[in-house]
């Protein structure tokens, strides 16, 4: 867990982390369980050259879902919201 690829899995992209990234340059991800604040900022520091303020957490549980006559529950996953310094952007679709 010590690598950089492994922290950061992928980008989080929903319309209320739109609404953050355009009002408070705030960046979701999902990220290792395992993963803490220090982790993670020095992950997002390095992988796409930014100054980052502050790291919030959250850890969403798993859900229980039907499947035919049995159920099932997905598994749980962290989110992390990373606060990047004024004037600086992540560009997630470079050319889309």
């Amino acid at each position: 867990m010590a690598t950089l690829e492994n922290v950061l899995k992928k980008p989080l992209i929903t319309e209320k982390t739109s609404v953050a990234t355009d009002n408070e340059n705030r960046f979701g991800f999902v990220v290792d369980l395992k993963a803490n604040k220090h982790q993670i900022k020095n992950a997002v520091e390095k992988l796409y050259d930014v100054k980052v303020l502050n790291v919030k957490t959250n850890i969403t549980p798993g859900k229980v879902k039907r499947a035919g006559k049995g159920v099932k529950k997905t598994s749980k996953f962290k989110k992390a919201f990373v606060q990047l310094a004024e004037g600086q952007k992540i560009e997630f679709f470079k050319g889309v």
